[in-house]
């Protein structure tokens, strides 16, 4: 028997790290640029009554690791949403580290959300209207302000507890843009150059097809409320075509294009002012991966290790 040693990293590991927006803005962008060397099957996901389970698995051939993400959605768990990661050397097939998935999930959505904005939103964008504001909000605008042009900007937001507040506070010292709170959701989309929205549950679409100008980008985080979109919208840009062929419309988009394939010059990304695009970049498990073996790196060290003293002969039970 040989002694298998894995690392233990925990939210609080990776929260305390010194990772600013534009090292995650790079990290992100460079796993897009590289998926082409990697292995992505679909997630399989598990359903029941507002409960999901998803499990995210996929191989890095250049970075020489193996990982599997596994997401789960309990309605009456604090949080709804958790995750774990277990990350595992590709060439010998051990099992490297069992990691917290929470903080790199809302990292790498938010630099996903914010890559979204800077290749596909018209240049001059100067309104962005925003919907929800937890965790995956907040990085996006955080690494999206700090990647972004300094310029005067408008943030229009949906009023609802106190997130207009929160929002003002939080980026109070962002003297360029100015903060707008709205009630509903068409105003949020109306004349809005950019819309993100990170809402979790949505019954239906949020606004009417007359609500989104020309020229308009939408990125839904979580895929929900923009449904008519996908019939009449100009362009279609996916983090993994596999992962959206399900879609109820997916035979009716007009164009459908990988962002790695516009990041690498392949495809062309926007190709005028007037086209309106919809980003499903929804979240792959390549992204996680990348984030945390680069994090693994920063921490294997100080983590904490458990013996898992696995079986390197053949045993009879």
């Amino acid at each position: 028997m040989e002694r298998w040693i894995v690392k233990v990293i925990t939210f609080d590991d990776i929260l305390n790290l010194p990772i600013d927006s534009k090292t995650v803005y790079d990290w992100v962008k460079t796993s897009f640029k590289h998926k082409p060397e990697t292995h992505l099957p679909p997630k399989i996901s598990m359903s029941n009554e507002g409960i999901f389970i998803n499990v995210m698995p996929c191989i890095l051939y250049n970075e020489g690791v193996a990982g599997v993400k596994i997401v789960s959605r309990y309605p009456e768990r604090t949080p709804t949403l958790n995750s774990e990661i277990l990350l595992y050397d590709y060439d010998t097939g051990a099992l490297k580290a069992i990691m917290d998935g929470n903080y790199v999930t809302a990292l790498r959505t938010g630099a996903v959300a914010a890559l979204c904005v800077e290749t596909l939103a018209v240049q001059d964008y100067s309104v962005i209207g925003i919907m929800g504001f937890g965790n995956v909000m907040r990085k996006t605008l955080d690494i999206l302000f700090d990647v972004m042009e300094k310029r005067p900007l408008e943030v229009k937001i949906f009023s609802y507890k106190d997130h207009f507040e929160e929002l003002k506070r939080r980026y109070k010292g962002h003297d360029h843009i100015n903060f707008v709170e709205v009630d509903n959701y068409e105003d949020v989309v109306r004349n809005s150059d950019v819309v993100i929205s990170a809402i979790t549950r949505a019954e239906g679409d949020f606004c009417s097809n007359d609500c989104f100008k020309k020229g308009c980008l939408v990125v839904p985080i979580h895929t929900l409320g923009f449904q008519n979109c996908d019939l009449f919208f100009d362009k279609f840009v996916v983090d993994d075509i596999g992962h959206v062929k399900g879609f109820k419309y997916f035979d009716r988009f007009k164009q459908v294009t990988e962002l790695t394939d516009v990041l690498l010059g392949k495809r062309p990304g926007r190709v005028d002012d007037d086209e309106r695009i919809l980003a499903y970049c929804i979240g792959v498990a390549i992204h996680d991966i990348f984030f945390i073996n680069r994090i693994y790196g920063m921490l294997a060290d100080k983590a904490r290790e458990i013996d898992l003293n696995q079986p390197i002969e053949k045993y009879w039970a």
